[in-house]
């Protein structure tokens, strides 16, 4: 077993906006956090690189308040979850098993699933291999790589390459439209003090397939050939000023896939990281799918 390690408690008192009740299940010896909000019906969010659960906040707020139950586990190795501090004990596969064995102590059904970023290539593939649990899909800001990145993707995978200690807060508000009070980009930053502790986001640059032959490219064209059948209701938003997904282009990878799509929504006015900086309207334009 590879040396585990847990970010003290006290680094996540009195966060802004985070007033939550932890919830914590038991993976192969990890503890794994998620959040629990709200009655009815289960929205599931899948969050991704560098961000954890506290970048659901916004919308998970909208989203109880609208009469919905909300589930946003941190991925092993972020937020209040256990973080191996070996790198090499990353990977795609392990990531998606790790999340599934997360989410099957909580019994969840007709599930909302919500993915942005590497949420999108861990959450979609989740909810094609567990579609009898899934009502939706909404679909934010991010991509099914299988060998095909945009230039900005390499020039983030540059930066993480020559910055073993990496900056989170500061990397999420370079990905946000939004000026972030140091509070909050602090908040980004709680849950992790040390190199070791980022062991997580500084391995996932480096997990994406780049070449139709790599690690993860086949089980992700395995994804989006699911997709390519899904015959649930699915909401594409992508935001307007992201240049690792740009809009429009990036969003229409999933809305001429997906029968039921329909037309992709724009968020004004936000960057990547579109739950940070535009949480009510994701929320708002997701209401709008609901009903429908």
């Amino acid at each position: 077993m590879t040396d585990v390690f847990r970010t003290p408690d006290e680094r996540f008192a009195d966060l802004p906006g985070y007033p939550y009740e932890p919830h914590y299940a038991e993976v192969d010896g990890l503890r794994l956090h998620h959040l629990d909000e709200g009655s009815g019906p289960t929205v599931l969010c899948f969050h991704g690189e560098p961000s954890w659960s506290y970048l659901y906040r916004h919308m998970l707020n909208a989203l109880v308040a609208a009469g919905q139950r909300v589930v946003c586990p941190d991925l092993v190795g972020f937020g209040r979850s256990d973080k191996p501090t070996d790198e090499r004990w990353y990977s795609y596969d392990r990531h998606v098993e790790t999340v599934a064995a997360h989410l099957d102590q909580l019994d969840l059904h007709g599930v909302t699933v919500v993915v942005q970023d590497w949420g999108g290539p861990i959450g979609l593939r989740w909810a094609v291999e567990h579609a009898d649990r899934v009502e939706r899909l909404v679909i934010l800001n991010t991509g099914l790589y299988a060998g095909r990145v945009s230039q900005g993707f390499f020039r983030w995978l540059a930066f993480v390459e020559n910055t073993p200690d990496l900056p989170i807060g500061a990397i999420v508000q370079a990905g946000t439209a939004t000026d972030l009070p140091p509070a909050i980009v602090a908040a980004y930053d709680a849950p992790f003090p040390t190199p070791e502790s980022k062991a997580g986001p500084h391995r996932f640059p480096f997990l994406v397939p780049t070449s139709d032959d790599a690690v993860g490219a086949a089980e992700m064209r395995a994804v989006r050939a699911a997709l390519g059948e899904w015959d649930k209701p699915a909401l594409v938003a992508f935001s307007d000023n992201d240049p690792v997904f740009p809009f429009p282009r990036a969003g229409e990878q999933f809305t001429g896939l997906m029968p039921t799509a329909g037309e992709q929504v724009r968020i004004g006015g936000a960057a990547h990281f579109l739950q940070e900086d535009r949480g009510e309207k994701v929320a708002e334009a997701m209401a709008g799918a609901l009903q429908r």
